[in-house]
């Protein structure tokens, strides 16, 4: 059987190596950041040098060093570009030997992270390891230690039914996107037709709102899809797109006896009912959004505890 003394020591070092391992990772994070801003300043100080170094060959040779020798300064503005030449190869120089540099810290980093690569799931195991010792042997802490592991599986499920419902509601705020896109163009061209457009803005009008009628009735399948993820998460919710325009997108296709005015008057209020639900769902989802970050936060403070309970 194993004993307190023995895993706890064991903890100490798996703890270690993990909080190692998470060093190395931030780490590696930041000098990859590090090396792509690198690559990009040598990119440009490349290019830097290659101008200087053209500037040197022209005056070296060629049209620009006879205009030069003839006003008499060829000799001192050849100094002062091959001076800036070599300046520009010096930076590049040193800005190839600092990406090298990064380039080995990078690895250096990899190959140690490598070595630690199972550091997080051995530290879980001892730590689940100790929790079960203690439930079982009655210890005071595992009253405390079963709330946490309850709150744990809560979170957790909560967590889960609220990203669900938040990425339904990004879903559903790209189709009301695409609904209102060509609900605005059709808005400009019956505008055109307002001021007469004639047959060609009235066809363009029609095929706007016969594909916008389209896209509200995927629009409307992925609103279903947020309300049954919202109710998921206690939130009753049943949006829908105006029934009596998207019957009218249809009816003005094949019915061309409503004036300009009136079919541009119901584009504008079909666009602002649907631009009404589209700041709903953004908000909503926003709101799922939040509730995913507490409930991080929330399990953050658990495992912390348990952390500290277990490691006493």
């Amino acid at each position: 059987m194993t004993s307190f003394p023995d895993l706890d020591e064991r903890l100490r070092e798996a703890a270690a190596r993990t909080r190692r391992a998470d060093h190395l990772r931030r780490q590696r994070a930041a000098t990859a950041d590090q090396i792509r801003q690198a690559h990009d300043t040598l990119t440009e100080l490349e290019r830097e040098l290659a101008r200087e170094e053209h500037d040197v060959s022209r005056l070296e040779g060629g049209l620009p060093a006879a205009l030069a020798r003839l006003l008499g300064n060829r000799e001192e503005r050849l100094a002062r570009e091959r001076a800036e030449a070599a300046a520009a190869a010096q930076r590049v120089e040193g800005h190839r030997a600092r990406l090298a540099q990064l380039d080995a810290d990078a690895r250096a980093a990899e190959a140690e992270l490598a070595e630690l690569e199972g550091a997080p799931e051995e530290y879980a195991g001892l730590l689940a390891e100790k929790e079960r010792l203690l439930i079982s042997g009655g210890d005071p802490r595992a009253r405390e230690l079963a709330d946490i592991d309850a709150g744990l599986r809560r979170v957790a499920a909560d967590t889960r039914e609220h990203t669900e419902a938040h990425r339904a509601g990004r879903a559903a705020q790209d189709a009301l996107g695409e609904v209102l896109r060509h609900l605005t163009s059709a808005r400009r061209a019956s505008t055109w037709d307002l001021f007469g457009g004639g047959l060609i803005a009235d066809s363009i009008e029609h095929d706007r709102l016969r594909t916008a009628d389209q896209a509200a009735w995927h629009a409307q399948r992925a609103l279903d899809v947020f309300s049954r993820e919202l109710a998921d998460v206690g939130l009753a919710a049943q949006p829908r797109l105006p029934k009596v325009d998207t019957r009218w997108f249809v009816d003005t296709f094949f019915d061309n006896i409503i004036t300009d005015a009136i079919k541009h008057q119901r584009i504008e209020n079909t666009r602002a009912e649907v631009e009404k639900t589209a700041r709903w769902v953004h908000d909503t989802s926003t709101l799922m959004n939040n509730r995913c970050a507490q409930l991080l936060a929330e399990r953050e403070r658990l495992l912390s505890r348990r952390e500290r309970l277990l490691s006493a």
